[in-house]
């Protein structure tokens, strides 16, 4: 066995009830505070980021196929595109696309008890389904109707805001060529997001409804939403989308194009989380440094002994790099277990809660990644023995001759 190491694993065990002792045990505290604090950032960045995206990719899918946009703003023109099912086929058999559907969107003016809304309403077809990330009450729509399906799904938001539930009937005004078009549907549902961008902006209802109001044939829609089973390849598929299967006047915008202000927003929540790790870790390397020039300067009269025996320099400062290894590894031990269980807990009881319309979400999300948890171990543990070098230079300025001239 390695004689510093041994001295070192020694001098933690035997120093129970001494001001030492003391010093050991805030050290673990501190660090252990300082890795879980970066363990709970991280869990809880990644969990907004992805519970966010989740959300938005429930409603808009992953990737648009629709008409190119000179102006860059991916906005949905007044012209129609063809309604190309072998294009649909060809886009489905693409690698991690689970599902293509076709939609149209225009302005409405949903009425009800004297209250108006202004919405986008998005007609989809009986293939359409919402991902994981909305929830639903109610039934989905009904498309048995011969002509159009006379009902609507709205959020609980406008719901609110209209004063109506499920069941109740609407009156939707479109504006045709300066002339108002009217007609009345059902709320046959209720969805919600928790994203303000989404659950104030949008109704759902049968295309065919938006087909007849714009007098479109049944070949004419506003272009296709793709969903994907992972959203990491959103940018692969959109390309190859654009390069492969698609031609003009229809391109491939992914949904991180059309919400780039969402997207960059969670970009700078990762910024944060990112000057809070640096700035825990500078925490816990100067809480390790102060605590073993404090262990160095309670045991010099260790150091001159050792020193007068003939023990160099060099395994002298190992035996204290060891000491300020294993208090880091039980610092990062002890992080990792108020880290993952208080997690666990916000997981399984969501005691954490948020004000949803400012931040899309009920309770705080978080979510694990293990890899990020491992990083985090591995680098405060290396940067803690690491940073210890200079402070163990202070053995050089201890002599023998003064510390032991009173033993």
């Amino acid at each position: 066995m390695n004689l510093s190491f041994f001295i070192a694993r020694r001098y933690l065990v035997k120093q129970k009830g001494t001001f030492s002792s003391f010093i050991i045990k805030l050290s673990i505290a501190a660090t252990g505070l300082s890795v879980a604090v970066m363990i709970i950032a991280l869990a809880i960045v990644t969990g907004f980021k992805y519970s966010v995206t989740e959300k938005l990719y429930s409603f808009m899918g992953h990737v648009h196929l629709v008409p190119y946009d000179e102006t860059q703003s991916n906005t949905l023109g007044v012209k129609p595109v063809y309604y190309d099912r072998d294009l649909m086929a060809e886009v489905r058999k693409v690698r991690h696309v689970t599902a293509v559907s076709p939609f149209a969107q225009r302005p409405v003016i949903v009425q009800a008890h004297g209250q108006m809304e202004g919405l986008q309403l998005k007609g989809v077809d009986r293939n359409y389904r919402f991902l994981h990330g909305i929830t639903t009450t109610g039934a989905a729509i009904d498309y048995s109707d011969t002509f159009y399906s006379k009902q609507i799904l709205l959020s609980n938001t406008t719901a609110d805001r209209l004063n109506i539930n499920i069941g109740d009937t609407v009156q939707l005004d479109f504006v045709q060529d300066g002339t108002p078009r009217i007609r009345r549907v059902r709320v046959c549902g209720l969805y919600h997001s928790g994203m303000e961008e989404v659950d104030k902006v949008f109704g759902v209802c049968d295309l065919r409804l938006i087909q007849r109001i714009n007098g479109w044939p049944a070949d004419s829609i506003n272009g296709y939403q793709v969903d994907l089973d992972d959203q990491k390849y959103a940018d692969t598929v959109s390309s190859y989308i654009h390069y492969n299967l698609v031609n003009a006047p229809l391109e491939s915008y992914t949904t991180t194009e059309n919400y780039s202000f969402l997207f960059d927003w969670l970009d700078l929540q990762g910024t944060n989380s990112t000057i809070l790790l640096v700035i825990m870790s500078i925490v816990a390397i100067i809480n390790m440094g102060a605590a073993l020039v404090i262990l160095m300067v309670d045991r010099a009269t260790m150091i001159g002994l050792l020193k007068a025996l003939g023990m160099p320099f060099d395994a002298t400062r190992n035996i204290f790099l060891g000491i300020a290894g294993l208090i880091a590894a039980a610092g990062i031990a002890l992080g990792n277990v108020f880290a993952l269980g208080l997690c666990w807990l916000q997981l399984r009881f969501g005691f954490m809660t948020l004000p949803e319309e400012t931040y899309y979400m009920k309770y705080v999300p978080v979510k694990i990644i293990w890899w990020q948890v491992g990083l985090v171990d591995i680098v405060t543990l290396v940067l803690c023995v690491f940073c210890m070098w200079l402070p163990t230079l202070y053995i050089r300025r201890i002599q023998p001759v003064k510390v032991l001239q009173f033993k």
